[in-house]
């Protein structure tokens, strides 16, 4: 078998963060001895999220076996996920900044044509509906947990609460046309309809000015999809919450900006 090295586009701090995560919990439960060292399984889980390794690559570069690189990964990710904030949390943080951007995107996952639940009308594809909160400068700060596709934008920020809390703290949020209707501190553009077919001068200059602001939120999704394990999910969807949360925690852990 051929082997060849990669890189990694990630910090050390990262690294090191998570390989004392992983130490900290094989010392609280006391694990027996691991082929690999806390380091080296940090090394390993991160190739898989960040640059999408398949189990059986992980397992031929790091001299282990398959159901053992799988079992390492599930074993991190369900550690990072359990850090993560909740809702109420997450905008309670958020209510610090001048304002808020929410935006929805779509993991795409394997799954077969007839499961209608996960089909996005939107995307015209399979996925898992996730919706972003990103602060005025783009980054993200918290991601909610993944509903099937069919779900709209506006019924998913609903239903995980996020509406809610954002309008209880009085966070200013933007967002685009998928969120009419939804209320509370949520502002989205003037849309055109059949009581109103056209749109007066100042209203297309408030259209322009929040395009622009919501232009900065698509940031967060591109950073949410710089870790190449979403690129397409071929694994159970129920399994999509907790690995969309624990890419969440690296991200804050490869910025800086973690609580831990």
């Amino acid at each position: 078998m051929l082997s060849y090295r990669a890189s990694i586009p990630l910090s050390n701090r990262t690294l090191t963060r998570l390989a004392e995560l992983i130490r900290t919990q094989r010392a609280e439960r006391r694990c027996r001895w691991r082929k690999l060292d806390p380091a080296q399984q940090a090394l390993l889980v991160l190739a898989h999220l960040r640059n999408g390794d398949t189990y059986a690559r992980l397992a031929a570069g790091f001299a282990i076996g398959t159901t053992t690189a799988w079992r390492y990964v599930r074993e991190v990710v369900d550690l990072l996920a359990a850090l993560a904030h909740d809702v109420h949390t997450a905008v309670t943080r958020a209510s610090r900044l001048a304002y808020t951007i929410l935006n929805g995107t779509l993991i795409p996952i394997d799954r077969l044509a007839d499961e209608r639940p996960y089909y996005s009308g939107k995307h015209k594809q399979h996925g898992m509906n996730v919706q972003l909160l990103a602060d005025p400068a783009g980054r993200l700060v918290w991601a909610s947990p993944a509903l099937p596709g069919a779900v709209h934008d506006v019924t998913a920020a609903r239903t995980v609460g996020l509406i809610n809390a954002l309008t209880r703290l009085g966070v200013k949020t933007f967002a685009d046309k998928g969120y009419q209707g939804a209320g509370g501190t949520i502002r989205t553009p003037f849309k055109r309809h059949r009581h109103r077919p056209w749109l007066s001068r100042a209203q297309r200059e408030v259209n322009r000015a929040h395009a622009r602001i919501r232009a900065i939120g698509e940031r967060a999704v591109a950073t949410l999809k710089s870790w190449k394990v979403l690129t397409k999910l071929r694994c159970c969807p129920h399994r999509a919450t907790v690995l969309v949360q624990a890419i969440l925690i690296l991200q804050l852990v490869e910025e800086g900006r973690d609580s831990g």
